[in-house]
């Protein structure tokens, strides 16, 4: 049974940083993709970044140069840094791992049915 943890979410200024993490239990090693997605109340759920298996990473356009994914597979920890956040940033982010076998995300597109488990979500807000 897999689990993922979230932490990290908090409340800061526009401009400020936060570091997210996920600690992951259960059968997760680096041939399984992981990722961070992020949920506002009313919008479409949205991927954010996703690392795939052989060490690819995928961000969304809207992140891309701000946030920074990285993973530790040694101690089963995904990690998401936030920069320069915006108030446009402020949601519900959750960790996510797909079912074996898959990339969670190409190019631009990200594939959230490919993603079998997922945490409870963390919430960060980000004021001007």
């Amino acid at each position: 049974q897999v689990q993922l943890k979230e932490s990290g979410g908090g409340s800061v200024q526009a401009g400020g940083s936060l570091r997210l993490s996920c600690a992951a239990s259960g059968v997760i090693d680096s041939s399984i993709c992981m990722g961070w997605f992020r949920q506002v109340p009313g919008k479409e759920r949205e991927g954010v970044a996703v690392s795939n298996p052989g060490g690819g990473e995928v961000y969304a356009e809207f992140v891309k140069g701000r946030f920074t994914l990285s993973r530790d597979n040694a101690q089963n920890r995904l990690y998401l840094e936030m920069n320069s956040l915006k108030p446009d940033d402020t949601a519900v982010y959750v960790c996510a791992a797909c079912y074996p076998g898959v990339l969670g995300a190409e190019g631009t597109t990200f594939y959230p049915h490919y993603f079998g488990y997922w945490g409870q979500g963390t919430q960060v807000t980000v004021s001007s």
